[in-house]
């Protein structure tokens, strides 16, 4: 099977420009393609993890990956997806947000002379004359075929800024930039990309002539993914102090048994005869696949060992066996205690299981907290410190959030 074989049987592809150039391109290990990240925080999350996994097969059979991190689009916000406009970041935040990025998908790519490189638009962007780009680029640009793409549908019935209406533009103008200085013939991004994608590829050919070698390709779920790194609670971060080890392996665990066989598939390394067995699985060997699924996308972000010691705390919780120690916890002291007890709602507070008092209090009254497998069942609750003593005692959130409150 190649390459392009395999990201289809994965269903990694959704769309391409010119699928005979891009198959033979890629299979060669002869492409030198480009995804984009706008820094929009300062760590990626689950929504950014199938791109990533992406670039790490393509680099892994010879092609060279470059990492675009949206210093400059930054300044602006893609309005792709949303019905308001981002919040403006300051210079000092989108610089921050590019350094930790970078951090992060060394984990995943390898940086260095003649392998994947990491750029920043903010380098050629900031730096653009606004007549000298309107008169190279905007004649470029159908203004009628811009208002009919999808990235803009949603900002349509609430009004779109003329800020945003150039994102279009300027993404268009990286791949642009990326072609002639960086020798980059291929763009990937999500479906919710596509307009902007082609907007790029069309750039580069009335610029460049017909026969210039630029391709667009889109991942089937990457628009779904970004819906991925989002939960009831907030986002699924990659970095461990936004997002625990263990948080990331029970938010996998967690997933629903629809989805299971088609994120191993996109996801993890795993041979696809071994998924192909697993796609025979039903019942409670579904819960066997989405172990595997936390325990190798854990492995991924966050390395072996904090994987083995999740899906440890994970078990010893569901009655599997393991350590209890692994599971994400809280030390308290003595002098959170009141005449040697805590109430219910401290005790929500003290773990981070909520924000407030108020909040902590809203979740007792709606009978979403149990410690020790029994509903609290009146905010006025308390326990004695002797509780807390040895293994601690464990609180849970929802269905979902388990955590371990220790003396």
């Amino acid at each position: 099977m190649t390459l392009y074989e395999e990201l289809v049987a994965r269903g990694l592809i959704a769309q391409v420009t010119d699928e005979d150039a891009i198959k033979e391109m890629i299979n060669a290990g002869k492409a030198t393609f480009y995804i984009g990240f706008d820094p929009t925080a300062d760590s990626l999350h689950v929504g950014h993890f199938m791109a990533l996994c992406l670039m790490k097969r393509l680099q892994m059979a010879g092609n060279k990956p470059i990492a675009l991190i949206g210093g400059g689009t930054g300044y602006i916000g893609d309005p792709s997806g949303r019905t308001d406009m981002r919040n403006m970041m300051t210079p000092e935040t989108i610089q921050h947000n590019c350094d930790c990025f970078k951090k992060q998908m060394e984990r995943f790519i390898e940086f260095g002379e003649g392998k994947a490189q990491m750029v920043n638009n903010a380098d050629w962007l900031l730096k653009l004359n606004y007549i000298e780009l309107l008169r190279e680029v905007g004649a470029c640009f159908s203004v009628n075929n811009m208002l009919r793409a999808e990235c803009y549908k949603q900002r349509m019935e609430k009004g779109l800024s003329f800020l945003e209406f150039n994102y279009m533009i300027m993404q268009s103008y990286d791949f642009y930039y990326l072609f002639q200085h960086y020798g980059c013939n291929m763009q990937f991004g999500g479906n919710d990309q596509w307009s902007n994608m082609l907007g790029g590829t069309e750039l580069i050919r009335r610029k460049l002539g017909k026969d210039a070698h630029a391709m667009t390709i889109t991942l089937l779920l990457n628009s779904e993914g970004k819906k991925m790194g989002k939960t009831a609670s907030g986002a699924v971060w990659l970095d461990p102090n936004k997002t625990s080890p263990y948080d990331f392996y029970q938010y996998w665990r967690n997933i629903g048994d629809a989805d299971v066989l088609k994120c191993i598939r996109m996801l993890t390394f795993l041979p696809l005869e071994q998924i192909d067995e697993m796609d025979k699985w039903e019942g409670s060997q579904l819960n066997r696949a989405k172990e595997i699924l936390a325990y190798e996308l854990t492995a991924l972000v966050h390395g072996e060992e904090e994987a083995q010691k999740a899906q440890e705390a994970a078990r010893a919780l569901f009655g599997g066996g393991g350590s209890k120690e692994n599971m994400p916890s809280t030390t308290l002291t003595e002098s959170q205690f009141e005449d040697g007890r805590i109430g219910a709602i401290s005790l929500l507070v003290a773990c981070g299981l909520a924000a407030s008092r108020g909040e902590a209090r809203r979740l007792i009254q709606q009978g979403g907290v149990t410690v020790d497998e029994e509903k609290v069942g009146d905010i006025d609750q308390s326990w004695p410190i002797e509780r807390f003593q040895g293994e601690g005692v464990i609180i849970r959130k929802g269905k979902k959030v388990f955590h371990r409150a220790v003396l």
